[in-house]
């Protein structure tokens, strides 16, 4: 498990004594930063095409951080003009206080990288079946794929270049699969008409013997895309990333890394990412087998072969998670390698923002393996999929880069997240024609206000929320579309624990054999700085011996362990009775329902109170999950107690609240955020509040004549170090007899006020 590396003072920082009025707009000195989105058009590559948008972010923003990535026509980050352009415009964003971090992947170099190695694109195999005839021979048409995403919309797409025809079977063909006895290669038979990057042409001969009624072909069409295994591509992104050492930047993002998007997941499985690379790889992984041949295995099932087609698909998905959770990590590495430690990797690793079979194929579902300094995903990815993220990589908060065509979706976004521990990395509304407006749009009115409210609780807390629950789902059993377990990671059971108001992290088997799950010295099964009260086995099926040793480890501590689902075979299909390796103490249950009265009877024998119910929904992207409403209250693992009030009002709902923390009562009277953490004696350690009127916790009161938006906690030697956001008159002598260490922070002026 990595630690986090703390966002370093990129900008400026200063402490405010007494009845100084000078303000500063940026702290972030160990500071969780906010982030926005920056995406390059045409004008960003004009002269000087980059300062209005760096002129209007640094005056009516809370960002510290913009993410950064090329969208304009035929740019490509290795071209020499575009190495300035970037190089200005970060020197210019750091001396505006937000710094930039960059988007230089691969694939913004896709046309260079084809120049370099051109045996070494990413390839597309397509099978497709016909039925033979035994009058006459019979032609068959397959035709590639134009393929394309967010990095080619406005550039190249991840065109096909070429075609080649692989091999031909042929066959006899039920339900349940090939007879092996008809099962023959007449790729040497078959006559090939054509071949263009468009389409391939086969005539395959008549069957004289009337022995086969089916045919197969396999063709392959190569794209203009790095192969995900190509030998040389950390290479070349490495030399990506050292070409731009000499720039003032930030950091350096990847985005949405993995094969081509794949918009339905191939249902049919007839399409498999290859290339002779990755069939060098499969070999040898899999003691000599022929990936070519068990792509027909994998797709249609051959008799008698059930046990290798169950084991070729385990291999075969695991090998996408696992290279591309490599490169995930060459890259970071490399990033930190060239501009230091502090320097920041971003943006999410997530896709299609719901695990299922689409993420299956784009990166074999590597989310937990993809390595960044903080937890990030985008869109509508599941709460439990975003808090699992900031355990594995220890990060006080999570980032969500998040879009909508409208800005009430922002508004309740920025309080629903702080609720969940998260926060916006804020992405201009899309779809949009205007991309000026769009850009605007967030910054007008009390959005920005909304934000610098929620991002006073990243001055007291390096915590992220408590998670009482993890349900660890099968990560081949979801993957592997001959089991039962398909496309299925858990999400309803995750779903009902939040709407219970027990936040679960949904987390992989696999992170048992990467050793990232693990149990801690109390005997707790942990993922990063989160130990568990509860652990739900979700469908086993094809797991490791690793899975159940870890288990039968963790039956000696408090961790209650549960599991649904059977686990009949092992990862290389043979028959296997999970029931005699997991531990007797792990209960079995076949339904969910059942399953949450007796974890919901186990958290509450524990004295966990439940958090908030999480009962709005995320819908879209063919999925609905649990999210958290705009108001109500969450615990991080700190013991730090955080309200939330944003519902009726952008910029925070009244708070008035006496709440019990522990065995003590805590009163705020406040505006949109309130948080507090008490030591185990009941004294005061840390507060945040938007619109403090008044606050008491014991002997410890704070009250004000004008609301003010306060952050105050005690530094490891026992000194109260304080916030004051907003205002520009002398600081309250209340808070000065608090300490006279406070730090005076701007608020964003909304652009329509400028």
């Amino acid at each position: 498990m990595k630690s986090i590396i703390l966002f370093i003072l990129f900008t400026y920082s200063i402490t405010i004594t007494g009845s100084d009025k000078e303000n500063i707009t940026r702290f972030t000195n160990n500071v969780m930063p906010t982030l926005g989105c920056w995406f390059w058009g045409e004008k960003e590559f004009q002269p000087d095409g980059y300062k209005q948008f760096i002129d209007q972010v640094s005056r009516h923003s809370s960002y510290d951080l913009l993410t950064t990535s090329i969208r304009a026509f035929k740019k490509e980050v290795t071209d020499i003009e575009v190495h300035d352009q970037i190089k200005a415009a970060a020197i210019y964003a750091e001396k505006h206080g937000v710094p930039i971090v960059m988007d230089l992947d691969v694939r913004l170099a896709r046309r260079a990288f084809e120049e370099k190695y051109p045996d070494e694109l990413q390839e597309m195999l397509i099978l497709q079946e016909v039925e033979l005839s035994n009058d006459k021979s019979v032609e068959c048409v397959i035709h590639s794929f134009d393929l394309g995403d967010h990095y080619t919309h406005r550039t190249t797409n991840y065109i096909p270049l070429r075609g080649s025809l692989i091999r031909v079977y042929s066959y006899v063909r039920d339900s349940a699969g090939i007879d092996p006895q008809t099962l023959k290669d007449i790729t040497k038979e078959c006559e090939l008409l054509s071949v263009t990057k468009d389409s391939v042409q086969v005539i395959i001969p008549r069957d004289k013997n009337s022995i086969s009624s089916k045919a197969c072909v396999l063709v392959s069409f190569t794209h203009l895309t790095p192969d995900v295994f190509a030998p040389h591509i950390k290479e070349f992104q490495r030399q990506i990333i050292k070409q731009y050492s000499d720039t003032q930047l930030a950091g350096v993002c990847k985005d949405e890394w993995g094969f081509p998007p794949s918009f339905d997941g191939n249902p049919e499985k007839n399409q498999f990412w290859y290339s002779k690379h990755r069939a060098l790889a499969y070999s040898e992984r899999t003691n000599g087998r022929d990936l070519i041949a068990d792509c027909l295995l994998m797709s249609f099932g051959i008799k008698g072969k059930e046990k290798q087609r169950r084991m070729a698909i385990n291999h075969f998905m695991e090998m996408s998670w696992k290279r591309n959770g490599d490169l995930e990590d060459n890259f970071y590495n490399t990033v930190k390698e060239v501009f230091g430690a502090d320097a920041v990797v971003a943006t999410h690793p997530t896709w299609w923002p719901y695990p299922d079979l689409r993420e299956f194929k784009k990166n074999g579902l590597d989310w937990w393996v993809a390595t960044r300094d903080w937890a990030q995903t985008d869109e509508l990815t599941p709460f439990a999929v975003r808090t699992a993220l900031s355990k594995k990589w220890n990060s006080p908060i999570w980032y969500n880069m998040y879009y909508s065509k409208n800005k009430k979706d922002y508004e309740s976004a920025v309080w629903s997240y702080a609720l969940a521990g998260g926060r916006v990395n804020y992405h201009r509304p899309y779809p949009t024609e205007n991309l000026e407006d769009a850009r605007k749009e967030l910054l007008r009115g009390d959005l920005m206000l909304a934000e610098s409210r929620v991002h006073l609780l990243n001055f007291i807390s390096q915590s992220p929320l408590d998670c009482p629950v993890a349900v660890v789902f099968g990560h081949a059993s979801a993957m592997n579309w001959d089991g039962s377990g398909y496309n299925d990671v858990g999400m309803e059971l995750v779903d009902n624990f939040w709407r219970e108001g027990f936040p679960a992290d949904l987390i992989p088997s696999s992170e048992i054999e990467n050793g990232n799950l693990y149990i801690n010295n109390d005997g707790r099964i942990s993922y990063g700085p989160q130990s568990y009260s509860a652990v739900i086995l979700y469908n086993p099926e094809f797991e490791k011996p690793s899975t159940a040793a870890f288990f039968n480890r963790a039956q000696e501590g408090s961790t209650k362990l549960f599991r649904i689902g059977d686990w009949t075979q092992d990862f290389n299909g043979n028959t296997f009775n999970g029931d005699s390796v997991l531990p007797g103490t792990m209960s079995k249950f076949s339904d969910i329902k059942s399953l949450m009265a007796e974890v919901t009877i186990t958290l509450q024998s524990q004295k966990i109170v439940p958090q908030t119910p999480a009962t709005s929904e995320l819908v879209g992207f063919g999925h609905t999950s649990s999210s958290p409403p705009t108001t109500g209250f969450c615990r991080l693992i700190d013991g730090t107690i955080i309200q939330i009030a944003g519902t009726n009002n952008v910029a925070g709902d009244p708070i008035h609240s006496t709440i019990e923390v522990g065995k003590d009562n805590v009163i705020f009277d406040a505006l949109g955020v309130a948080a507090v953490r008490l030591d185990d004696n009941g004294n005061m350690k840390a507060l945040a509040a938007g619109g403090l009127s008044y606050f008491k916790a014991g002997d410890f009161e704070i009250k004000l004549d004008a609301p003010a938006d306060i952050a105050l906690w005690q530094s490891k030697e026992g000194k109260w170090i304080g916030v004051l956001q907003g205002g520009n008159g002398d600081i309250p002598l209340t808070l000065l007899n608090i300490t006279d260490d406070w730090i005076r922070l701007d608020i964003p002026l909304p652009l329509e006020n400028e």
